[in-house]
């Protein structure tokens, strides 16, 4: 039988086997929260947070005399450790949990305890020696480790969120290049508007991309400002003086970003305002994702029978019973993706409103949230820039055909003719299946063929000049 240890809480003992570095915290945290099935090992930059924590921590309580220097070389060795990731598999709680991350924070210092007490040459366990609370924890609560922790961990993982958006950026602005002389029909409401090009439609896309990239950056450093060395409340009670300006620049250091104390440690203890506005910027590029991935499902319909502008890359078979049909299946899951990030802006939303007095005991579900959202949209963003937007390509003949059968391109001739004559040409054209052409030059004669040539020239429809009689 596996050997194992006795540990001990306020709640009583329980044996821990042996190989394990978590503690008895950790395991009531396990038998407890059996919710997502998801651990916090499933989110290494949560981890290598947190042992960022433990460590200024301890470099700052040792600067302050609380702790001696050999306690704080074995804490800082165990957070190195957790840091670069050897000690992954040690986090089994669950990403949402009761007692507002108390779990999360108490995972992290039993592991670091029992790392430093086999660095110091003891065994797991023996926490006369270094121990969880008193030392790995010491002038800390999880009310600042826990939410300082998850700020550095969500900033870090919007840098990778962002580098991926914007590759989607990029790869809307070629497809505009790509595409920049494709004559097509615009539409407004799916009804015949004016000629554009292909290209002006995919280089929009990339636009509104980019202002959303801009939006997240500056809503990211919102996650600048921590509380580390509030403790419970934001009194700083039980940490020693000068310790959270100590811990946050150690912190800083050791991160490498600019990250800076709360000016007001109460309100930033409560404060959840921050997760609120990222997330709402989130659901934001989430919605204009599935926009755009509607407009391709439209712009590739058919192929027969639909508008049929664009071939989106053929990934698999669309029917079990239908031969030859191919669905749209990237922006599809892209789409539902995104309809998962919109729903969890309201998660993030109800339990931020759901703290109560000096503590918001609901942050892990909003960890939960905005960790499961940056990772799903950023899978679907990889794919449809990879197995989708990289390969489309345009119907050009079929595009133009349109443009030049449409009744929508008689709105050039409104400033020569006036909308009155305009609107009797688009009737008589809807009703007789004429072109607009046919009607107001051959027919009735209105305008010159030379005169309908400079209107209707390809450099004047991509780029119209107010064109008089």
């Amino acid at each position: 039988m596996e050997s194992t240890r006795k540990e001990h809480d306020f709640l009583g003992e329980l044996e821990i086997p042996n190989h394990l570095y978590y503690g008895i915290q950790t395991f009531r945290a396990v038998e407890n929260f059996n919710i997502t099935g998801i651990p916090i090992s499933k989110e290494p930059l949560f981890i290598k947070a947190l042992g960022y924590v433990k460590k200024a921590a301890a470099l700052a309580n040792k600067d302050c005399g609380t702790i001696d220097s050999k306690i704080a070389e074995a804490i800082c060795y165990g957070s190195d450790q957790v840091i670069a990731g050897k000690f992954d598999q040690e986090f089994v709680s669950d990403l949402i949990q009761g007692g507002a991350g108390t779990s999360v924070n108490m995972n992290a210092n039993e592991v670091i305890a029992n790392i430093g007490l086999e660095y110091l040459g003891h065994k797991k366990g023996e926490y006369n020696f270094l121990h969880p609370n008193n030392h790995v924890n010491c002038s800390q609560s999880t009310n600042d480790a826990y939410p300082s922790a998850f700020r550095i961990a969500l900033y870090l993982k919007m840098e990778s969120f962002i580098k991926t958006f914007a590759g989607l950026e990029v790869a809307f602005a070629k497809k505009g290049e790509e595409f920049k002389e494709v004559l097509k029909m615009g539409r407004t409401q799916l009804q015949d508007a004016v000629p554009m090009t292909l290209g002006q439609e995919f280089k929009a896309y990339a636009t509104t991309i980019g202002e959303d990239i801009q939006r997240l950056k500056n809503a990211q450093e919102l996650l600048l400002e921590i509380n580390m060395g509030a403790t419970a409340i934001g009194t700083k009670v039980n940490a020693p003086e000068g310790y959270p300006e100590i811990c946050v620049k150690y912190l800083a250091d050791e991160v490498g970003i600019p990250l800076t104390l709360s000016p007001d440690l109460i309100e930033a203890t409560v404060d959840t305002g921050a997760y609120v506005q990222i997330m709402g910027t989130l659901k934001r590029s989430a919605v204009k994702i599935s926009k755009i991935c509607n407009d391709l499902r439209l712009l590739s319909s058919g192929p027969r029978t639909g508008f049929n502008e664009i071939n989106l890359p053929a990934r698999q078979p669309g029917s079990s019973i239908m031969p030859g049909k191919v669905n749209p299946v990237i922006p599809e899951v892209v789409n539902q993706t995104c309809f998962y990030v919109i729903g969890q802006d309201l998660t993030v939303t109800m339990a931020a409103e759901a703290g109560q007095l000096q503590l918001n005991v609901m942050e892990p579900v909003i960890a939960f949230a905005m960790f499961t959202s940056l990772d799903y949209l950023s899978n679907a963003i990889q794919t449809l820039i990879d197995k989708c937007i990289n390969g489309i390509t345009a119907n050009v003949d079929h595009c133009y055909n349109m443009v030049m059968n449409s009744i929508g391109i008689v709105t050039q001739l409104n400033p020569i003719l006036g909308y009155e004559e305009s609107a009797s040409i688009a009737g008589e054209a809807l009703k007789t299946g004429k072109s607009v052409h046919q009607i107001a030059v051959l027919e009735r004669k209105l305008i010159t063929q030379e005169k309908w040539d400079e209107i209707y020239s390809l450099e004047n429809l991509i780029h119209p000049k107010f064109i008089t009689k």
